[in-house]
């Protein structure tokens, strides 16, 4: 089994899926991930990695949930058919 172009983009959608079933309440904010914990007040954000990694998984959650499902059933009829 290389590594092939095929197995890099299906590392990628397992991340995605990650971030998209990351729950906010139980897992996010225990550890300071939220968007109240980020911004420095009057609306205005810092530009930090941590702000920027909440601001990618609000993105995920709202964005990519239903274009996932349809990206998911194709992978899984992939394997199906070509094992």
């Amino acid at each position: 089994m290389g590594l092939t172009l095929y197995s890099l983009l299906e590392v990628g959608l397992l991340i995605v899926n990650a971030l998209a079933i990351l729950n906010r309440e139980r897992f996010l904010s225990k550890y300071g991930f939220t968007q109240e914990n980020i911004s420095s007040g009057f609306g205005q954000q810092q530009n930090s990695v941590k702000s920027q990694f909440v601001n990618l998984v609000y993105a995920v959650q709202t964005v990519m949930r239903v274009p996932l499902i349809f990206v998911n059933l194709m992978v899984i009829g992939l394997k199906l058919v070509f094992g």
